[in-house]
């Protein structure tokens, strides 16, 4: 395991594959954790592709340099990680493929940061204009519960009481029945332990919707820059589940005009909210495909 020091984090990082090969940065979701990747990453480096697959904030080993950094889990300062990392790493152009809170890391680094981004995968999580969040129709809203519910103090307080039973919970919902066993479920929640973890959870959904919630002012200039983007110019390939029960499927339909690249979607039916670890083989084939053209 790899370690690089940035201003905000010590960021512990996963490398594998050809270190000649094209780069690329496997991003895991929420709740999850690098060794989601572990399957598709084999056949990347199989493939040639050099595999960097990092711990977000708040997972695993990753840690704050400082206690007084306001612990906030929006969508540009994961992006803004994932660029200091990238630099660190002296990567200076790669590719980006992400899932749940990864692929929105992944549309970020991509829409802040387009000169350094080769091409994108996103990975159940749709793109976002202008990465602007909006209350969804009745029954993707009902999917959203575990929002709604850490939006309440005494929700948040509950998660606090009980992070992993919280994430089994989604892990029981999101796909459909039998698609893990228990010991990967609690091999991955062992990054869960993260002292940030769930301050983390908390912050990234509600100061989605709610005010006062902690923010960090270096990110200011990349939130306004971001509510200016609306379209995504890297080629972008976007990977559904058909029986995912958190995005619902049609939530990332009909979202061809947001691209000035190449946009593919594809749908895999009988696959949930975890569609690399519910389907490896065809992600990774799907992901190879979209990347080669791009190194």
């Amino acid at each position: 395991m790899g370690v690089v020091r940035t201003d905000v984090l010590e960021i512990r990082y996963e490398a594998a594959g050809p270190p000649d090969g094209p780069a690329v940065l496997l991003i895991h979701g929420w709740p999850d954790a690098p060794r989601g990747w572990r399957e598709v990453a084999v056949r990347l480096q199989s493939a040639g592709w050099q595999t960097i697959i990092p711990y977000l904030r708040g997972c695993g080993l990753t840690r704050f340099v400082s206690p007084d950094i306001p612990r906030v889990g929006h969508g540009v300062a994961l992006a803004r990680d994932l660029i200091d990392l990238a630099d660190a790493l002296e990567l200076g152009r790669f590719a980006v493929v992400g899932h749940d809170w990864g692929a929105r890391a992944a549309y970020t680094t991509a829409a802040l940061f387009p000169g350094r981004v080769t091409a994108v995968a996103g990975l159940a999580l749709a793109y976002q204009p202008r990465g602007i969040f909006t209350v969804p129709g009745f029954e993707q809203a009902k999917a959203f519960w575990y929002q709604w519910f850490m939006c309440l103090d005494q929700g948040a307080d509950a998660v606090r009481r009980d992070p992993v039973g919280f994430a089994r919970l989604q892990w029981d919902t999101w796909s459909p029945p039998g698609w893990f066993d228990y010991a990967e479920f609690a091999a991955t929640a062992e990054d869960f332990a993260n002292p940030d973890w769930v301050d983390i959870t908390l912050n990234a959904y509600r100061a989605r919707y709610l005010t006062g919630e902690a923010s960090d002012s270096r990110y200011d200039q990349d939130v306004i820059r971001l509510g200016e983007i609306e379209r995504l110019s890297s080629p972008v390939l976007m990977i559904q589940g058909g029986s995912d029960s958190c995005d619902e499927p049609q939530s990332s339909q009909d979202m061809e005009q947001f691209f000035t690249g190449s946009y593919r979607r594809i749908v895999l039916d009988g696959v949930g909210h975890f569609p690399h670890r519910e389907a490896p083989g065809p992600v990774a084939r799907a992901v190879i495909d979209h990347l080669q053209p791009h190194t």
